[in-house]
């Protein structure tokens, strides 16, 4: 347990929790270490679900550190094999048991990308003057595309024209809209949230294994071409890094405040 992500295990339910202040930016090291942890889960007898979360209030993961991504080879060659992070969303996506990503802040990039690779998805209203969870895809904003599997779970989740509205647009978007186009399972009170998720983890967590694991394998038989679909992503995502403006771009949403906590509460209002 490192790089600000918690483990427990308790009665078949794993339980993930992203801690890293101020916004849970999800770093190179926080991915290496949450792709071992999904990568041991899904494998283990004794875990029957999955529930991923955060402590921050106000943050389920920001996006993947753009900083990072200003170091990746602007002149990658082609791949035909799935990369490590669509690895890791892919693992969420198959393994025998269910995955549950319960959003309760700002979540996008790259943690959108996770949360969409879970089965299921639960997120907060508005309460107080907290907005509750809010969903945005900044990269095309920054000269490049979701390249962790957002533009093949979106197109899926929410159908040709809502995904483009989500990926071309860079906005943010509300739970209660999230949840009517399909892109999270239910938009619940922060009080009804919780016990929801807990008493469903725990409802298919006390199921025969093997049902479960054969029932969320023939559902998954529907999805046709998925890893292909990602490897063509992940090669349109690698073109993207050399274009022109694309480094500009990143630089200045750094410079106007991404990846600080005020620029990331107002992150769809950073390209406006």
């Amino acid at each position: 347990m490192s790089a600000g992500v918690k483990v427990s295990v308790g009665g078949g339910i794993a339980r993930v929790v992203f801690d890293d202040p101020p916004i849970n930016l999800f770093t190179f090291e926080q991915f290496l270490e949450t792709a071992r942890i999904v990568e041991e889960l899904g494998v283990d007898d004794a875990v029957r679900a999955v529930v991923l979360s955060s402590d921050n209030p106000d943050f389920f993961i920001a996006h993947f550190d753009v900083e990072a991504i200003l170091t990746f080879p602007p002149d990658q060659p082609p791949t035909t094999e799935l990369g490590p992070y669509h690895r890791m969303c892919e693992t969420l996506r198959t393994m025998p048991k269910v995955t549950i990503a319960v959003i309760e802040g700002r979540v996008g990039g790259g943690g959108s990308e996770l949360a969409a690779s879970c089965d299921m998805r639960f997120a907060s209203l508005p309460h107080g003057d907290h907005p509750g969870a809010v969903f945005n895809q900044p990269e095309v904003a920054l000269g490049i595309i979701p390249g962790g599997s957002g533009t093949q779970r979106l197109s899926r989740l929410l159908g040709r024209s809502r995904a483009l509205e989500v990926v071309l647009g860079c906005d943010d978007i509300d739970a209660r809209t999230a949840e009517s186009w399909g892109w999270i399972n239910r938009a619940l009170p922060r009080d009804e949230l919780w016990p929801f998720v807990d008493r469903l983890a725990r409802r298919i967590a006390s199921f025969p294994a093997h049902a479960v694991a054969e029932a969320k394998a023939s559902v998954l038989r529907a999805e046709k071409d998925v890893q292909a679909d990602l490897i063509a992503e992940w090669n349109a995502f690698a073109r993207c890094l050399g274009g022109e403006g694309t480094r500009e771009a990143m630089l200045k949403f750094l410079a106007e405040g991404g990846q600080t906590r005020e620029g990331e509460l107002r992150l769809g209002a950073l390209f406006d």
